[in-house]
């Protein structure tokens, strides 16, 4: 596979999309020129092994970390400067690692959170008690959203008092109401069952009717039933690009997950036997 970027399905304009982008902590070179497209309502996932640079490249994607080479690019026209508050404006939405909920705010309260790009009078100024139409329309959102991944029963619950499982379906929730046209998911299915990944990937591609999905994880089984591309980081370089199928047979991809060149026998075997790389 060439270093470049993954060739977007015929005739798919980009929606969003990274040139050359580098970046260097210290003497470290997290990313070196790495460069990607997603197209309109495709999956696009980025996997690779620990330290090749995925969560340097979701906060930059995120506006967290700024580049010190390389642009970001949404529908054509250059993004100046990412800032994390300001995504929702540009039609995207993300979900952490950490899931970032706020532990004195009830699910519904977490949610109508992420639903503010959407409001007249601003979420804020609603608490204050202003704007109570604009807040009970957030609202009604928001309880949607939670009816949409079957955890409405939950609304008024504090994050801790629940589940990991829920909390994670709560975060994305929170994501999904601001109905974004791109969608970035850290490590969606970390800590899920077998059967709530399953759930997972069959949400992502159903959302892909509307949205765009970017996702940067470890579980090899749902990389590879979801994602309509790959892209595969190893020490902040671009090492294969392509359809699942092309890339899960990478000599590159497999030597840099393995650790050294390995015969086909060998990586079936090891195929069949791990479905998370880390």
């Amino acid at each position: 596979m060439a270093d470049d970027a993954a060739p977007l399905r015929p005739g798919a304009a980009p929606l969003f999309s990274v040139q050359d982008v580098s970046v260097r902590f210290g003497g470290v070179h997290a990313l070196s020129g790495v460069s990607l497209e997603v197209a309109p309502h495709e999956v696009l996932g980025v996997i690779g092994p620990n330290g090749a640079g995925k969560t340097t490249l979701f906060n930059v994607l995120c506006g967290f970390v700024v580049p010190q080479q390389g642009e970001l690019s949404w529908e054509g026209r250059r993004l100046p400067r990412v800032r994390p508050s300001r995504l929702a404006r540009h039609g995207i939405a993300r979900t952490l690692q950490g899931l970032g909920l706020f532990d004195r705010m009830s699910v519904l309260e977490n949610v109508v959170v992420g639903a503010e790009v959407h409001a007249r009078s601003g979420f804020w100024a609603g608490l204050a008690g202003l704007g109570s139409r604009d807040e009970a329309r957030l609202t009604e959102r928001a309880r949607a959203t939670l009816a949409r991944l079957g955890i409405e029963e939950y609304a008024d619950r504090l994050p801790p008092s629940l589940p990991y499982a829920i909390r994670k379906k709560a975060a994305l929730a929170r994501a999904l109401v601001a109905e974004p046209r791109l969608l970035l998911l850290d490590e969606p299915a970390s800590g899920l069952s077998r059967e709530e990944m399953d759930e997972l990937g069959a949400l992502i591609r159903e959302l892909t009717e509307s949205t765009a999905t970017m996702l940067v994880e470890h579980h090899m089984d749902l990389v590879m039933t979801v994602c309509d591309r790959v892209m595969v980081l190893d020490f902040g370089r671009v090492i294969a690009s392509g359809t699942p199928a092309q890339v899960q047979d990478d000599p590159a991809v497999l030597a840099a997950y393995l650790g050294n060149a390995v015969d086909h026998a060998q990586v079936e075997h090891s195929a069949g036997t791990a479905t998370e790389v880390r």
